[in-house]
């Protein structure tokens, strides 16, 4: 694992510059294509409407969505010193899942419920993920991906049992969100999951010579004065209020926060520095692109956007998970 020193090389700012207009690139033909096209030029009243009210809040939704998911993954992996530590693979997903179930099933009148619980669902589903897994040996691959798919197993029974108090067209409405669902897209839950994007990605940066340090190993880090405990609880209050308030605004988009933040690393190595605000604009232009995909690939039908991010998401984890 190579951590780089203080400075940053000229690649890496050219790295980061070449991020952000890959994704100016990928925004404007997201905003172009569709089952409308629209056009640079001249839009009539009606593509005005599908422009302003339908298809930038869904872009810039998703775009906030990557960006969150992609920091979350990042910051756990590093704070667990383990490749596989996903959000949607550790059960995150499905707690903040349920926590929206509970929410849009017994309080549904409340427009903040559905955030609230997501957070507190992932939360739970972090913490006790973290406690399953840890053992007076250490934290190896084979506890964390166990742990994570026995919450994964018991949240989503819960979700089942939960369906069967929803109607048939409500069921379907939320079968569809729950495998990733951008179409739903509101300009409040543009602003909530960019605000809490933009805050995450400011608190996870400010701990970034700390998890540097912690890759190495906890101990190490205490002893040049890191305070673990302190960082921990940071990063996994972090990644929960990112993982929560996605999932409540577009339902469980998998594999982001494993695929992203791997392939920053293997481009500019392990510096959380450059990793954490490289991965959230990799994790943006990632679940646009996904999206565009999915709103057009069979056109005028969608297709749930966490099917596109599983079908790329899911080779990558089994050739991950072989590596270790």
């Amino acid at each position: 694992m190579k951590i780089q020193g203080s400075r940053f090389k000229v690649q890496d700012w050219r790295f980061g510059v070449g991020l952000l207009i890959l994704l100016a690139i990928v925004l404007t033909i997201a905003v172009l294509l569709g089952s409308e096209k629209l056009s640079f030029f001249a839009l009539d009243e009606n593509q005005q409407t599908i422009l302003f009210d339908v298809r930038l809040p869904r872009i810039l939704l998703g775009a906030t969505v990557g960006a969150s998911l992609a920091l979350a993954g990042a910051s756990l992996q590093s704070l667990l010193r383990n490749p596989l530590a996903e959000p949607y693979l550790l059960g995150v997903s499905n707690g903040a899942a349920l926590g929206t179930m509970l929410a849009f099933v017994f309080f549904a009148n409340f427009d903040w419920a559905r955030p609230i619980f997501a957070i507190v669902g992932a939360g739970l589903a972090t913490f006790t993920v973290y406690q399953l897994a840890k053992s007076r040996a250490g934290m190896n691959v084979e506890r964390l991906v166990l742990s994570g798919v026995i919450v994964t197993t018991f949240f989503s029974s819960i979700l089942v049992l939960l369906t069967t108090l929803l109607d048939a067209a409500k069921l379907r409405s939320f079968t569809f969100w729950l495998l990733g669902d951008l179409s739903q897209a509101t300009k409040s839950g543009f602003y909530l999951t960019l605000i809490c994007a933009i805050l995450g990605t400011i608190i996870l940066s400010s701990q970034a010579r700390a998890l540097n340090l912690m890759m190495i190993g906890e101990r190490d880090a205490f002893d040049f004065g890191v305070e673990t405990n302190k960082v921990r609880l940071i990063v996994f209050t972090t990644a929960s209020a990112l993982v929560g308030i996605s999932v409540a605004a577009s339902g469980s988009v998998g594999y982001v926060g494993l695929i992203v933040p791997h392939l920053i690393r293997l481009t500019i190595g392990s510096d959380n520095r450059l990793v954490i605000p490289f991965s959230a604009i990799a994790g943006a232009i990632f679940v646009v692109a996904a999206d565009t995909a999915a709103r057009t690939a069979i056109a005028p039908r969608e297709l749930p956007v966490g099917a596109i991010t599983a079908l790329i998401g899911a080779p990558l984890f089994i050739y991950l998970l072989r590596r270790n």
